[in-house]
């Protein structure tokens, strides 16, 4: 791949991008993938964490041209099910209720910091404009 053809990164400025060497989007042609989100400046209220990583995810894809309409699918990574799946699941409601995007809910044993309860990637698909 050269010049145009190459996949464009976005950063958020975010710590763990240049620790880890990711962006926080990357367009791949029509393709805009948003890494994984999380939050701990939201305490243990894991909506408020989920609605905190749709705003920076949603950034990121702004920042790209795109926005929630645009999103076709989502991954929620939450670390109790039980207890946090239904909160989490009404919050990308609130976000994407109208889109309807393909969406994944699972439980993981742990995010990379243990404050975190959540964690949403997304995929956006832009139409030839």
């Amino acid at each position: 791949m050269t010049g145009a053809d190459r996949p464009g990164r976005i950063s958020s400025g975010g710590p763990y991008e240049e620790i880890f060497g990711y962006s926080r989007a990357v367009v791949a042609g029509p393709w805009v993938l948003v890494s994984g989100c999380t939050s701990v400046v939201d305490g243990d209220d894991t909506a408020a964490q989920a609605r905190t990583a749709l705003r920076t995810a949603l950034d990121a894809l702004r920042r790209a041209g795109l926005d929630a309409a645009d999103v076709v699918r989502t991954r929620m990574y939450v670390t109790d099910i039980a207890a946090d799946g239904d909160a989490v699941g009404r919050v990308h409601a609130e976000f994407f209720g109208a889109v309807r995007p393909a969406a994944t809910m699972v439980e993981v044993s742990a995010l990379i910091d243990p404050r975190m309860r959540v964690e949403i990637d997304l995929t956006a698909y832009r139409e030839s404009r």
